[in-house]
C-alpha cells in the first residue's frame, strides 16, 4: 500500500481576496480529482477559514515556526497560483515567497511552481535571487507566455519552463439562480429589455482622472444605452472605497454589491451580467467560465495576457482610458458578443486542457519519491 503524499501549497491565502480564494479552490479541487492518496496543508493568514473552507490541513503563513514545520513534514512544496513572484506591489512579498521555497531546499523537499505569472521584477538582485531560486526547482510551470519569456529574460533555460493557463479556468460554472436572488437582496431590480454592465474596478486614488473617465463612462451607459449598472467589488476591502465613491457621484445610476460573497455566489452573479467591464483578472476569469463578453481595462501585464490568450485585447490601459475610448469599444462588444462568446469558449477549452500538465508533473514526482529516488 502506498503511503500518503503529503503536499503543501504556498500562496496569498486566507485574505479574503476572492480571486486568490478561487485560484484555491482550482488547485484543491484538480489535485484532489486527478491524485490519489495526497494529503493537502495550506499555508494561510487564516488557518481556521482555510480549513474548513477547503477541508485541508492549515499552517500560519505569519508564523515561522509553524511554517518551517510545515514544510519539513511535506513531501512536495508548491508555490501557487497567483503572482506571487513580483516586487511590484511589495518587494517584501517577493522574499517571503522566495524564503519559503529555499526552506523547501534546506529540507531536501521537491518544490513545484504551479501555473504562476511571474513578473514584473524590476531590481537586480531580485531578478538574480528569483533565477537562482526557480532554477533548482523541481517542476516550473507558468500561466502565460508573457511569464516564460520573462523567465528566460533572466537566466532560466525555455525547455525548462511549461506554460499552462490561470488554474481558475477549471472552476466549474455555476446556475444564475443565487446570483439574482443575492442581487435582489442587494436591492437590485432587473428591468426587461435593458442591459445589465458589471464593473469590477481596482484603483486606490478615489480622485484620480480614472474615476473621472469611468464615472462619464457610466453616465453614457444610462443616458444611451438605458443600462443598469453593477459595482462587483473581488478584492473586498481594496476595492469598496472606489465602489462607494462612485456610488456617491452617481446616485440612483449605479448599485454597488456591498457584501462579500463565496466563488460560486460570485459566479451566478458576473454569468447574470450581459458585459463584464474588468480591471480585476479574476472577474475577467469569472467572465470567460461563465461566457460573458468582456472589455478588459489593464493595470498589469498579466491583464493583457491573459486578453491574449483568448484571442482578445485589452480595450487600454487604466492611465489611457478614456470615455469616448470606452463607448466605441462597449458598441463592438455588443454587437460582437456572440462572435466573442464562441471564440472565448473554443479558447477556454483549450486553456483548461492544458491544465492537466500541472497534475501530470507532480503525478511523475509522486512516482519518483515512492521509488526513493
Amino acid at each position: 500500500m502506498r503511503r500518503v503524499f503529503r503536499i503543501l501549497i504556498s500562496g496569498y491565502y486566507g485574505f479574503n481576496n476572492i480571486g486568490d480564494e478561487s485560484i484555491l479552490t482550482a488547485v484543491v479541487d484538480n489535485l484532489r480529482a486527478k491524485l490519489s492518496d495526497i494529503e493537502i496543508t495550506v499555508l494561510s493568514k487564516s488557518p481556521a477559514v482555510t480549513a474548513e473552507k477547503h477541508s485541508v490541513r492549515t499552517a500560519d503563513r505569519k508564523s515561522p515556526g509553524a511554517i518551517m514545520a510545515a514544510v519539513r513534514r511535506c513531501d512536495l512544496l508548491i508555490s501557487g497560483g497567483g503572482s506571487l513572484l513580483q516586487d511590484v506591489t511589495s518587494k517584501k512579498s517577493l522574499l517571503y515567497y522566495l524564503a519559503i521555497i529555499w526552506a523547501g531546499y534546506l529540507f531536501r523537499k521537491r518544490v513545484f511552481i504551479y501555473s504562476q505569472g511571474i513578473g514584473p521584477i524590476n531590481l537586480k538582485i531580485n531578478r538574480r535571487l528569483t533565477a537562482w531560486t526557480l532554477k533548482r526547482a523541481a517542476g516550473v510551470v507558468v500561466r502565460d507566455e508573457a511569464s516564460a519569456e520573462f523567465l528566460t529574460q533572466i537566466g532560466l533555460l525555455r525547455e525548462n519552463v511549461t506554460v499552462t493557463a490561470d488554474p481558475v479556468l477549471r472552476i466549474k460554472k455555476a446556475g444564475l439562480d443565487s446570483g439574482r436572488k443575492i442581487l435582489e437582496n442587494e436591492g437590485f431590480v432587473k428591468e426587461e429589455g435593458k442591459l445589465v454592465v458589471g464593473f469590477a474596478v481596482r484603483e486606490q486614488k478615489l480622485q484620480s482622472e480614472f474615476v473621472n473617465e469611468l464615472c462619464l463612462s457610466i453616465e453614457r451607459l444610462n443616458a444611451e444605452y438605458g443600462a443598469q449598472v453593477l459595482l462587483i467589488p473581488f478584492h473586498y476591502s481594496e476595492d469598496l472605497p472606489v465602489i462607494e465613491e462612485i456610488e456617491r457621484r452617481l446616485p440612483d445610476k449605479v448599485l454597488a454589491v456591498k457584501h462579500k460573497y463565496l466563488t460560486e455566489e460570485m459566479l451566478s452573479i458576473i454569468g447574470g451580467v450581459d458585459i463584464l467591464v474588468g480591471v480585476r483578472l479574476h472577474a475577467l476569469i469569472y467572465a470567460a467560465v461563465m461566457d460573458v463578453p468582456m472589455i478588459a481595462i489593464s493595470y498589469d501585464p498579466k491583464i493583457n495576457s491573459f486578453m491574449h490568450s483568448l484571442g482578445l485585447k485589452a480595450m487600454s490601459a487604466v492611465s489611457d482610458f478614456k470615455c469616448d475610448y470606452f463607448m466605441e469599444e462597449f458598441e463592438k462588444t455588443v454587437e460582437n458578443a456572440d462572435t466573442i462568446k464562441g471564440m472565448v469558449r473554443e479558447n477556454v477549452c483549450a486553456l483548461i486542457k492544458k491544465l492537466d500538465t500541472n497534475e501530470k508533473m507532480i503525478g511523475d514526482l509522486m512516482k519518483v519519491t515512492d521509488h526513493g529516488e
